[in-house]
């Protein structure tokens, strides 16, 4: 049973660092670099490096940061691009570096899960930014991202207190995803192609696209 329980902390908080870390990386180094640090969070040594006072000083000034920048629409979305080179891989690292000392084998397939919820989580969040920008106020990226902040130091919590019942709310946030992604990439393609048209860019294409069709057409007419 001991051995069952350790198990399933062990994924809950690989499986939480990788999620949380989609959603705000430096809100989960600050949480679990500070709880290590303090005796609160029994971290594996791997991780050992996020307790450094430096590494704990950095994240909080990207949090600082990544705190007002996610408040600015437009901005907002210009930052989750951007961190789309960042938040995937660190996911990974953190997933690996949360199994222990294992087999390569076991911290390659960490890293690869890990990845994949963080890339999950993050395209969630960029997609429904880049949603609620299309409304002019900035009462909405308010409320988007403290909501964000809460769930990332709920979720953690909850892994590392509650292993289960984060996983049970993973695996059904993961099949909110899959419905909900391809929803809001039909609607951002929507609102790049009404960009596009208002830039020129779509009637350029479509110009050329008649032109095309209207050079098929005459040659047709001239076969016959």
């Amino acid at each position: 049973m001991d051995s069952y329980e350790a198990l399933m902390a062990t994924l809950a908080l690989t499986m939480g660092a990788s999620w949380a870390s989609g959603i705000n990386l430096y809100a989960v180094m600050l949480v679990l670099g500070l709880g290590g640090a303090t005796d609160n969070i029994s971290l594996p040594a791997e991780l050992s490096v996020i307790e450094n006072p430096l590494v704990i000083g950095a994240a909080a000034v990207m949090y600082m940061v990544q705190f007002f920048i996610d408040k600015i629409p437009g901005l907002d979305s210009a930052w989750d691009t951007l961190h789309t080179f960042v938040r995937i891989p660190a996911g990974a690292m953190l997933a690996a570096g949360t199994v222990g000392d294992v087999s390569p084998a076991m911290e390659i397939a960490a890293g690869i899960l890990g990845g994949g919820v963080a890339a999950t989580s993050h395209a969630t969040k960029t997609g429904t930014r880049l949603m609620l920008n299309t409304s002019p106020e900035p009462v909405t990226n308010w409320s988007a991202s403290i909501s964000e902040d809460l769930l990332v130091l709920g979720g953690l919590w909850t892994a590392l207190n509650h292993p289960i019942l984060f996983l049970i709310l993973l695996v059904i946030f993961i099949g909110l995803a899959i419905w909900l992604l391809p929803k809001l990439w039909k609607f951002i393609r929507g609102v790049l192609l009404r960009i596009g048209k208002f830039f020129g860019m779509t009637n350029a294409s479509a110009t050329e696209t008649g032109h095309g069709a209207a050079s098929f057409t005459e040659s047709k007419h001239e076969g016959k």
